[in-house]
Formats: C-alpha cells, sequence, structure tokens
C-alpha cells in the first residue's frame, strides 16, 4: 500500500478523532447561552416588555398595559442542566424561567403565547420561588406548599442561583444549592427556554427583574441526589418513581385489577357499579343516590399514619369522597362512616351551598373544616385534579389539593371535638378518633375517575 497514502489516512483518522472528543467536551461542559453583550440567539415573544443588557446582565422592565414577556431562546433544547442567576425588586412583583415550553403566535388574541413549565419567581410573603408552574395551560405542579423547607432558600433584593435539571421525563430544581422541586411529566420533552417579565398593575410599572451568568450543558448529564423524604410530583399514571419506592411510596391501586380493595359489606370487589379500565378506577353513574348502587369500596388494609395521594376526574355535577379512618363501627344506612375529602362539582352540586361557611365544598373536611377558598386551585370538571391527605404520628392532617395546602387540623384535639359536636357527626361517639381505619372511596350514584392512587405509611 502506498505510504502516502497510509499518512493521509493516518493524519485524517486522528483529525476526526480529535473533533469527536472536542465535540463531546463541548457537550459536557458548561456552555453561555448569552454572551452578555447582545441578544444573539434570542428573541421576544408574547408582550413587549423593555429587555436591555447592563454590564453583562438582561435587565427585563415591567411595561404598563402589555400581557406576560418572554425572552425566548431561538433553539430548543430537550435534555439539559441550565444554570444561572437572576434577581427580582420588590414584593409583589413576579417572574420566572421557561423550559421545555411552547409558543403558539395566535394564542392570547393573536397576541402569542408562551406555554409549558415555568420556574417561579416568587418573592411575595407566599414564597413560591423555586416550585413549577405549567404557565398557560395546568396551572401548578408543584408549589412550594410541598416543600415548606425551600420556602426559605429565596434571598430577597439579591442575585439567587438557579439550577434545572431536566433529564428524560424528569425535572429537579435547585434554588441556592436548596431543593425545591421534583416532577415527572410525559408532557414536553423539548422545547424554548426563555426569561419571563409578569404583567402588573399601574403602581408596578418600571420594576425590574435581572438575569445573568446563563449557561447549558447538553451531555454527560446527571440528577443532583433528593434527600430521601423529598416529596416527588409524578404524573406517569401508576407509576412509582425509584425517588419515590427509596422513600417507602407504594401503589394503593395498581391500574390493573382490584387487588388491595373490596366492597364495605363484603370481601370481595363490588360485582357491579365499579370499573377497572385504561388505568383508571371508576364508580359509575347510577341515580346520584348515596352507595346505593356499587357500593364504597375500602382498602383491605388499615392504616394509622400515612401520606395518601391520589388524582381524580370530576364528570358535571358529581358528588364522591375519599374517607380515611373508617372502622365500619358505626351503623349508616349510606356511606360508611369516616372523615371525608371532599370531592364535588361546586357550580353544579346542592351540597356545595349547604353545610357551614362552605364546609361541604370541594377538598374540604366534610361537613366540619371548608377548604381555604383564596388559595384553592381545583381544575375545570372533566380534568384530573391531585388530591393528597396527610396524617402524622401526633394525628396532624392535612389536606391539598394540586399541591396546595387548603387545610390542616388535629384529630381528638378540642377544637376538632368542638366541631364534631356541632356536625352530622355528633351522634357516634370519638367519631374520626380511631387508631387505624380503612381508606375508602365514595360510591355517591356520579361517575368519578380515580388513578395513581399512592401511600407512604409514617412512622
Amino acid at each position: 500500500m502506498n505510504k502516502n497514502f497510509l499518512m493521509i489516512m493516518s493524519s485524517c483518522m486522528l483529525f476526526f478523532a480529535s473533533s469527536t472528543y472536542g465535540q463531546t467536551k463541548r457537550q459536557s461542559s458548561f456552555i453561555p447561552i448569552f454572551d452578555g453583550k447582545t441578544f444573539n440567539g434570542w428573541k421576544i415573544l408574547g408582550g413587549k416588555a423593555k429587555y436591555t443588557i447592563e454590564d453583562g446582565v438582561i435587565v427585563g422592565e415591567m411595561v404598563k398595559g402589555v400581557p406576560n414577556s418572554f425572552l425566548s431562546t431561538e433553539k430548543e433544547y430537550e435534555d439539559f442542566i441550565l444554570e444561572l442567576e437572576f434577581r427580582i425588586e420588590g414584593t409583589e412583583t413576579n417572574s420566572g424561567i421557561q423550559f421545555r415550553s411552547n409558543y403558539d403566535p395566535q394564542g392570547n388574541n393573536g397576541q402569542g403565547l408562551v406555554f409549558g413549565k415555568q420556574m417561579d419567581i416568587d418573592p411575595s410573603e407566599r414564597a413560591w420561588t423555586g416550585g413549577v408552574y405549567d404557565e398557560g395551560r395546568r396551572n401548578w405542579l408543584y408549589p412550594l406548599d410541598l416543600q415548606e423547607s425551600a420556602q426559605k432558600a429565596f434571598k430577597a433584593n439579591q442575585f439567587n442561583k438557579v439550577r434545572i435539571e431536566a433529564i428524560d421525563d424528569e425535572v429537579r430544581i435547585w434554588l441556592n444549592d436548596v431543593p425545591t422541586a421534583a416532577v415527572i411529566d410525559t408532557l414536553d420533552r423539548k422545547g424554548i427556554i426563555a426569561l419571563q417579565v409578569h404583567s402588573v398593575p399601574d403602581r408596578l410599572v418600571g420594576q425590574k427583574v435581572y438575569f445573568k451568568n446563563i449557561r447549558i450543558k447538553t451531555a454527560g448529564l446527571s440528577f443532583t441526589k433528593l434527600p430521601q423524604d423529598m416529596f416527588v410530583v409524578n404524573l406517569k399514571k401508576n407509576n412509582v418513581s425509584s425517588q419515590e419506592k427509596k422513600s417507602g411510596i407504594n401503589l394503593l391501586f395498581n391500574g390493573i385489577d382490584s387487588k388491595g380493595w373490596r366492597s364495605i359489606d363484603a370481601n370481595h370487589f363490588p360485582k357491579k357499579g365499579w370499573e377497572i379500565k385504561d388505568g383508571e378506577i371508576t364508580v359509575l353513574k347510577a341515580n346520584g343516590g348515596e352507595s346505593t348502587n356499587g357500593r364504597d369500596i375500602i382498602t383491605d388494609k388499615q392504616y394509622s399514619a400515612f401520606d395518601l395521594s391520589f388524582e381524580f376526574k370530576l364528570t358535571p355535577g358529581a358528588n364522591s369522597g375519599v374517607k380515611y379512618f373508617v372502622t365500619m363501627q358505626e351503623e349508616t344506612k349510606g356511606s360508611a362512616i369516616g372523615l371525608e375529602y371532599q370531592l364535588l362539582d361546586d357550580e353544579k352540586h346542592p351540597d356545595a351551598k349547604m353545610g357551614k361557611n362552605g364546609n361541604r365544598t370541594m377538598a374540604s373536611l366534610y361537613d366540619l373544616i371548608p377548604s381555604l377558598k383564596h388559595v384553592r386551585a381545583p381544575r375545570p370538571i372533566g380534568e384530573w385534579n391531585r388530591g393528597r391527605i396527610m396524617v402524622t404520628p401526633d394525628n396532624q392532617v392535612t389536606h391539598y389539593l394540586n399541591g396546595i395546602k387548603v387545610l390542616t387540623y388535629r384529630r381528638g384535639s378540642p377544637e376538632f371535638k368542638e366541631l364534631v359536636a356541632g356536625s352530622k357527626y355528633k351522634d357516634w361517639p370519638n367519631f374520626g378518633e380511631a387508631e387505624k381505619g380503612h381508606i375508602l372511596l365514595q360510591d355517591h350514584g356520579d361517575e368519578v375517575h380515580f388513578r395513581n392512587i399512592k401511600i407512604k405509611e409514617l412512622k
């Protein structure tokens, strides 16, 4: 073989190897996506807020009479780790960092609509900076009521360091090295990154938000380890992630059959009135009566301290509930007696206007404590909502709706006993104070769907 040919081939192979190594090295290292001087690679979407560059910092200024504005990357990103720093003025304003997001130029009445996941920047007293909001679509995915210890991570009037890890279907967010959110979601694996300037009332016009040191890497990715007990919002149907397994979470409904569940008045699952299909367990529509068709269903096992989460979808006008500490010892002709997380179409079902002070509305402790209306975030009827009931070993009980804390109380406390004495439960001694009990899904004669029913026993 010609000696010169061998030398040429050897040189080509060395050049190719060198180029490949250099490319891999660049992809596995952080690279800036803002050069500190120009908006090359960026464009404004949605509203027309003012974006400028000052000393290597992007400055977004809130403008009168414009909708939410976004300085967006021209490029879309799939799997990545994004790091940047931000600072926001005031405590009434709001901002956010979009990721894996989308743009509809015809949305928002032709002004353009950015929608998708956002790391929220919230300097208000609510302190949800670092949570995950689904801009223009599903509302809150991970409010910081789910990770209250992280509410102290935000530093007012200072630059805050953000790390967003988006790998496969999972997103983890860190604020100043504190974990603030963990979401698993199959919706949107790729999209733009954008910096939000929020629409504001006139009194906040002129306030600013600052972004700097924006960098990304897209290869050689791995998640930063989360605390073992951190709550994960897992939107995959009937799935338990490795993080959830480590924390002790198990499926209470396997998505396939009725294992672990039975009728309130038999040792088997109801033969009518309930359906298991497409990974959902559904109480079928009948006559709207309480436990008159398929009857309620309960878990085989009884629980004392636990963290129960579930997704539910109501049909128009529907009524149902998730009950806990059900002992089956109380005599009743209708549904079994127990503490109840109310599931209700508040607009169309008359029960919402009964009781006291709204204590029969969505996510309330039925007939005892109303859910907080000013923080409730129910999604429209026909869409999936996420419920959660946490009972600690010291009997502190908390209801959540779509990750937002809507009420809390202590079983057996003087305040609890006083509420019971003034309710429909007054005739049952020590109502709601059993050491342990079944979990119940109610048949109220209306079609209601359940899935992603999970439980973690607390010790």
